[in-house]
């Protein structure tokens, strides 16, 4: 146990902030071979898990799939959704019809609506946002269409993005008078700050090949390559063991915080907890072997 603590705090995992806002929940445990259905009735996204891989579908269309209050909500409990259970490998964030994501709906931001009700919409945002990285399993943008606003900082967001060739992206709050200052924070992280304030200060698109450029996108395909090419990546993760790979992204989101100096010990430290892994240990075994792994996929 206490090399496992060792471990998690070496990483810069905190347990507790998985749990954000009470939203995480436990569901069953089942193997990862059959369908589960995670949705809550009534929920505007659709959330089915199967294979290890967790799909996430934005689905409200007739709103252009806004990230209301209640679809932050939705998304945020499909995301932190019983975590813990070893089947989970991959998180794929998608969304049904034309538009990824239109971003905030302006309708509740209108300026009738109280201070409160107002920080509450943004604060519900940036935990959705900041929860991604936190995530023991890689979360990956599949995008076929355009994403705005908080829509791009969605994208932005997530660990990996794969986008069809028409998509586009956008941070247009400018031209309603409204700053994209939230979506700023991913977008700007994301690609090069002459980009981002062009993007930022004009608000006009940038093609799917633009944002591949500049860092935004992992991948650009043709449209009717989009879902498997995705999910080519995400099989590829879950032959993969997902205690090293859980270390490997918590190591990286920390030392990418820091100077050259502190990010090489974080990383070594790292490194050499992950030597201890049970499957750090077992995947060395088979390489000397030439065998294939057999993971644990446990945190020990």
């Amino acid at each position: 146990m206490l090399r496992r603590c060792r471990q998690l705090k070496s990483a810069g995992w905190i347990l507790q902030d998985l749990c954000i806002s009470g939203a995480t929940a436990r569901g069953s445990h089942g193997s990862s071979g059959g369908a589960q259905l995670l949705s809550k009735p009534g929920a505007l996204t659709h959330c089915l898990q199967q294979d290890g891989i967790r799909n996430i579908i934005l689905n409200n269309p007739q709103k252009r799939n806004a990230l209301s209050l209640r679809m932050l909500q939705c998304l945020q409990y499909d995301l932190l959704h019983d975590l813990e259970n070893q089947s989970l490998r991959v998180i794929i964030i998608s969304a049904k019809g034309s538009v990824f994501s239109s971003g905030h709906d302006l309708k509740e931001l209108d300026s009738a609506e109280c201070k409160e009700h107002q920080t509450r919409i943004f604060s519900d945002c940036a935990e959705v946002m900041t929860s991604i990285p936190k995530i023991p399993v890689p979360v990956i943008a599949m995008v076929n269409g355009l994403a705005t606003a908080a829509g791009c900082q969605l994208v932005a967001s997530c660990d990996m993005a794969v986008a069809s060739e028409t998509s586009r992206f956008a941070t247009p709050g400018v031209n309603v008078g409204l700053f994209c200052s939230t979506p700023a924070v991913a977008l700007g992280r994301s690609v090069p700050r002459k980009v981002a304030l062009e993007m930022l200060f004009t608000g006009e698109p940038i093609s799917a090949k633009d944002a591949l450029l500049h860092g935004l996108l992992s991948k650009v395909v043709p449209e009717d390559m989009l879902e498997e090419e995705t999910m080519k990546i995400a099989k590829k993760i879950c032959s993969t063991s997902r205690s090293v790979v859980a270390l490997g992204k918590a190591v990286f989101y920390r030392q990418m915080t820091q100077g050259v100096v502190s990010a090489y010990e974080i990383a070594s430290e790292a490194m050499v907890d992950n030597l201890s892994l049970r499957d750090g240990k077992e995947g060395i075994e088979a390489f000397f072997h030439k065998r294939k792994p057999i993971w644990t996929h446990k945190m020990e």
